[in-house]
């Protein structure tokens, strides 16, 4: 038996966004958008700041970033 997970449609959604409404009043509607909208973009910024905080480490040979290759200082 396989569970199937099925988003809500139509006439649901209708009702998820009264009960909402319901819950937490119109007035505090947009206070909640925001503030979810900035915790996604965090979440997001930190996710994806971890990829860029390891290309700009410094090398790990001890060379202080020269380029070694040159031979020269």
């Amino acid at each position: 038996m396989v569970l199937q997970l099925a988003l809500p449609e139509g006439g649901e959604w209708i009702v998820i966004l009264v009960i909402v409404v319901l819950l937490f009043g119109a007035k505090k509607l947009p206070e909640l958008t925001r503030n979810a909208a900035r915790a996604m973009k965090e979440f997001d910024k930190a996710r994806h700041g971890d990829d860029d905080e390891t290309s700009d480490q410094a090398p790990v040979d001890g060379s202080g970033g020269r380029d070694l290759r040159s031979g020269g200082s």
